[in-house]
């Protein structure tokens, strides 16, 4: 018997990231889903008890039908009985048919909710997990193969389910009643015999499932390889068109597909081997089993109608046997999928609020603090060395200096995304590793210089910074950051898509969306990461005046590498390798005569 699914070509999905944790055992895995599933506990007792039911009925059958063929044994002169029995033989039969069925249903039916109530409970267990993870998490992880994870484990709750509890248990049900009947009602070698072929049917089918678990992986490993590059291929379209290297893809991508169909061969024969080896159990079985019985009805001890029922109990339980590999399998790859789930989900939080925290209260305008921060991303490249400075409350404070000087480190430690290694940063007085990381975020607003959106509309993106305003206020929103214009012009207004990471914008359509999506979150506490690198000369000159009105009565850090667009700023903090080499106005510092008057002048001449 052919399983289907066995050689489908790779779908364009990225592969997952190997895990790094040691590989739990399926029963503890097993364990890890219970608790979801006991929340619907009366239900799982009632699907039991429509499952039992579903298999007292599909075992009756064959009894029904013994009754049935010995009925139809009659003597001359018996016409009026045998036209009543076989009668109520027949409808019986029928009622018993339609039982199994029904019972079926309704245990689907009555267990379903459990199955997608403990689906959805996990996936949006890992999906807020995920977004508690630390900066660090998400700069390493590899997004498509992290979803394909989710995906797998949230359908790997389905299979698992599908296959044991529609499957494998009434399955073993089914062979303990009928085992028991054989053993109870004709000799016991019949039971001796089923139970015999059973044991070596699922041995030989484990056994060799195992053995090509191995061919399987391969394959599927062959298959993640051959998409991601598939993946990165696509991703990269602009690249390859820039250097006309599309055959050197397809090229690439052929010789995954190659090895591929090697495994995948490799896969089928051996499958080939398992349905063979299966059958020829099943048929073995099946020919002792129906000698036994024949020799029997010679006999004279055993009816024609036994013979039948032997007969139509063997390929009732055989028939469910014969995907007992396909199910072993499919069982063992939910098990594998749930558990890189849960190893997601069992991520530690490299940055967690401390037991008890607070949210931080802010009263008015807040000052914020660098109290002799050092900080590194790994612990042999320090980023930052002892740095302090002070942004009083309702004031700018600018940063400039060469790329890799520790400038965006700022943003990212104050808004929590690292901790620091020395020292501290506070807010409104109050340390923000002590205080909840959520009010923290809340209470700061930021322009980055990498704008990324979301694939959906301009008025959602905007929108963004303070979900379920209204029109009205996203309008003016975006008039501040001077992009109502632009909106207006285009044929479907607010309601444009911006595609996907916002690639059907200009850089500096997207920056404006960035700044109106902060304007809108109106904090106390802004940080301007290079907020108009990606403007034009007039642009960046309107759109620097709407800032710094936006700024007044506004504690803001403002990070640029353009030194005329921090001129007005109260105080500006150079930074060279880490550390703060100088300090001062903008007229204080050209006085001083050192590296901010000699990047002044380079800029200046430059212009």
């Amino acid at each position: 018997m052919r399983r289907s699914g066995e050689l489908a070509r790779p779908s364009f999905a990225p592969a997952s990231p190997a895990g790094t944790a040691a590989p739990r055992s399926d029963w503890s895995t097993l364990a890890r889903l219970f608790p979801y599933l006991w929340q619907y506990k009366w239900r799982a007792i009632a699907a039991l008890l429509f499952m039992v039911g579903a298999k007292m009925a599909n075992v009756g059958v064959p009894l029904l039908l013994k009754r049935l063929v010995d009925a139809m044994s009659f003597k001359p002169g018996e016409v009026q009985a045998v036209l009543v029995v076989p009668l109520a033989l027949l409808i019986a039969y029928g009622l018993l048919r339609l039982s199994t069925s029904l019972f079926t249903e309704l245990r689907e039916l009555v267990f379903a909710k459990a199955t997608e109530g403990a689906a959805r409970t996990i996936s949006l267990e890992v999906f807020r997990h995920l977004h508690a993870l630390s900066l660090r998490f998400h700069l390493e992880r590899q997004t498509g193969g992290m979803s394909r994870d989710i995906e797998r484990g949230s359908r790997g709750v389905h299979s698992l389910i599908s296959y044991s509890l529609y499957s494998i248990i009434p399955t073993l049900i089914e062979v303990t009643m009928v085992l028991t009947l054989l053993a109870v009602k004709f000799d016991i070698w019949f039971a001796w015999i089923t139970a015999i072929a059973l044991v070596f049917y699922i041995g030989f089918t484990v056994t060799v499932t195992e053995w090509r678990t191995q061919f399987r992986k391969e394959m599927n490993e062959l298959d993640s390889r051959a998409n991601s590059r598939a993946i990165d291929s696509l991703l990269n379209y602009e690249t390859v068109k820039y250097f006309n290297n599309e055959e050197f893809e397809a090229r690439r991508y052929d010789e995954n597909l190659r090895r591929y169909r090697v495994a995948a061969l490799k896969s089928q024969r051996t499958l080939s081997l398992l349905n063979a080896g299966q059958q020829t159990i099943i048929a073995i079985g099946l020919v002792v089993m129906l000698w036994r019985a024949t020799e029997g009805v010679v006999a004279g001890h055993l009816t024609l109608g036994d013979l039948v029922m032997i007969n139509a109990f063997m390929i009732q339980l055989y028939i469910p046997l014969g995907f007992l590999g396909v199910l072993y399998r499919e069982i063992k790859q939910s098990l594998t999928d749930l558990e890189r789930m849960f190893h997601l989900m069992e991520r530690e939080r490299e940055i967690a609020d401390v037991p008890g925290a607070q949210p931080i209260r802010i009263e008015g305008t807040p000052e914020v603090r660098f109290e002799d921060v050092s900080f590194s991303y790994e612990a042999a490249r320090p980023i930052l060395h002892h740095i302090s400075f002070v942004i009083p409350a309702g004031k700018t404070v600018a940063v400039v200096g060469p790329s890799g000087a520790g400038k965006s480190t700022l943003s990212r430690l104050l808004y929590r995304f690292y901790d620091v290694q020395q020292g501290r940063i506070t807010i409104a007085g109050q340390d923000i590793k002590q205080v909840t990381q959520a009010s923290v975020r809340h209470a700061i607003g930021i322009v980055p210089q990498d704008t990324v959106l979301f694939n959906d509309t301009i008025e959602y993106n905007i929108a963004y910074g303070n979900p379920g305003a209204s029109r009205a206020v996203v309008e003016a929103a975006a008039r501040a950051a001077h992009i109502h214009n632009f909106i207006n012009a285009t044929p479907a207004g607010y309601d444009t898509m911006v595609g996907e990471r916002g690639l059907k914008l200009s850089g500096g359509e997207k920056q404006r969306v960035a700044i109106a999506r902060t304007l809108l979150k109106n904090p106390p506490v802004l940080i301007f990461d290079e907020a108009t690198s990606a403007l034009d000369s007039a642009n960046e000159r309107a759109i620097q005046a709407e800032l710094q009105s936006v700024a007044q009565n506004k504690t803001t850090l403002v990070i640029a590498h353009r030194l005329s667009t921090v001129v007005d700023a109260h105080e500006i903090l150079v930074m060279e390798a880490g550390r703060i080499v100088e300090r001062g106005s903008h007229a204080e510092l050209l006085a001083a005569n050192g590296r901010y008057a000699q990047m002044w002048a380079l800029q200046q001449s430059s212009e």
